[in-house]
């Protein structure tokens, strides 16, 4: 696996919202890959907390960048402070959610929401997109969800900016594929990460982010399209596919009630 995927790749990922969950777990999966790391996120001391034993344990090279990609001046900042590296492949798992009725939460959460989830990954996509293309390799990990299948009452926002990562790497996925670049879209099903309590939401229970990221490791190894790590994931959106949509909303709005505990009052914070 090692030989097979910096090969194909280069020698350096980049990794967006890697101080915890999955984006963490990558960074994890990818150093024992001997993959040389870029760790994004906004809390500098956490990113070198994370960055000192994965240097000492798997001998590679890790830069970290403390940077709010909510901000759009940040990601072109962070482009052109690793334009020198031979990165190869980006994983963009910065993100967060909001819960509660829309019109009840502020409008800076749900474009704030909005900003970090779509306009970012979008715009790291682009850039990176049209790099891998020149060098003609690369791989791209989109982060979506399974609740890009369905708009989901009290997460309605947040699911919008899945879908949008949805059908954005799907679509990435056929453009670059003639000039040998990966796009992997990950759609997990819950997830045992901080989200959920910066979102306002109890889960009843959730996958892991290491099986998150081992799934994400080897849809890149076969080249896939898109990949819903753990049964949880399969089992809560393979069904959904073969369903009228007419018929989806009150069956994904019945196991998501199964699933996440809503409090009474809004939230919506980021990492």
């Amino acid at each position: 696996m090692t030989n097979k995927l910096r090969s194909r790749y280069g020698e350096w990922a980049l990794i967006t919202g890697a101080s915890e969950g999955i984006g963490l777990a990558c960074a994890e999966a990818l150093a024992a890959l001997q993959f040389n790391l870029v760790l994004v996120a906004r809390r500098g001391e956490r990113l070198e907390e994370i960055a000192a034993p994965l240097r000492q344990q798997h001998g590679i090279d890790v830069q970290v960048k403390p940077l709010d990609l909510s901000m759009l001046a940040n990601n072109q900042l962070l482009c052109r402070e690793v334009e020198s590296l031979d990165i190869g492949l980006v994983v963009t798992s910065a993100g967060f959610g909001t819960s509660g009725e829309f019109v009840e939460n502020t409008w800076t959460a749900e474009m704030n929401m909005i900003e970090l989830n779509c306009i970012s990954s979008a715009f790291l996509a682009h850039h990176f997109g049209q790099r891998f293309k020149q060098q003609q390799r690369g791989g791209l990990v989109l982060l979506s969800s399974i609740v890009s299948l369905q708009g989901i009452a009290y997460i309605g926002n947040y699911a919008a900016t899945k879908a949008y990562i949805q059908s954005l790497g799907e679509a990435l996925y056929a453009e670059l594929k003639p000039y040998h670049v990966d796009v992997l879209t990950c759609a997990p099903g819950p997830v045992a990460t901080g989200f959920a309590k910066r979102a306002g939401i109890e889960m009843s229970f959730a996958a892991t982010s290491k099986v998150t990221a081992a799934g994400i490791v080897s849809a890149l190894a076969r080249r896939q399209r898109t990949v819903r790590p753990g049964w949880l994931a399969k089992c809560l959106s393979y069904p959904l596919e073969i369903l009228p949509r007419s018929w989806r909303f009150p069956l994904i709005d019945t196991a998501m009630k199964l699933l996440l505990r809503h409090p009474k009052t809004p939230h919506g914070k980021s990492k």
